[in-house]
């Protein structure tokens, strides 16, 4: 029953999404929003930015931290601004890199959106930093996630996410999932 309840949910957000986004509904808050669920296998649009393959990482005992990954395609050029989550003190955009081989891990202060390009958030690359966590994130759990925007007019925007606590497998697993070691 449970899976069915989910299901008819999910159809009915999918079935309601052009109409929600066509500005046909306003949010009452002076940055426009849209709330939505977000699973590993289905992707969630806003008028310019598309949000697919999200998921965050489960955390083990005593961890303070974990990671959260996804894509996201600008339909024109923007930037992730910010992220927020009710569930961790501190939540960062983070670039991963090599330099003169030691693997470097720092907070960014913007992620450039290149029109029609997916910028994958993944481990060992870009991805967002959930630090000082409230609680444990458990296998299955579903993370609360806000992603700011700015379009290339400079108007500001963000969108709401569930994201799956999930340990992905070998197979079907985002893209360079099992490269990743904890921070």
């Amino acid at each position: 029953m449970k899976f069915i309840t989910k299901f008819a949910i999910n159809s009915l957000f999918i079935a309601l999404s052009p109409w929600l986004l066509s500005g046909a509904v306003h949010a009452q808050a002076v940055v426009p929003s849209i709330k939505a669920e977000s699973a590993s296998k289905s992707s969630v649009t806003h008028a310019n930015v598309t949000i697919s393959d999200s998921w965050v990482r489960p955390t083990v005992a005593g961890q303070k931290a974990t990671g959260a990954f996804m894509k996201i395609t600008a339909k024109e050029n923007s930037k992730l601004l910010s992220v927020s989550s009710p569930v961790a003190g501190v939540a960062e955009v983070h670039e991963m890199k090599m330099e003169k081989d030691v693997m470097k891990m720092a907070a960014i202060p913007s992620l450039d959106l290149p029109a029609g390009k997916a910028v994958e958030l993944k481990p060992g690359s870009y991805h967002i930093m959930l630090m000082d966590l409230k609680s444990p994130v458990e296998k299955g759990a579903k993370l609360p996630l806000t992603l700011k925007f700015q379009d290339a007019k400079g108007g500001k925007f963000q969108v709401e996410l569930l994201l799956d606590a999930t340990m992905p497998m070998a197979s079907g697993q985002p893209s360079g999932a099992a490269k990743h070691h904890h921070h």
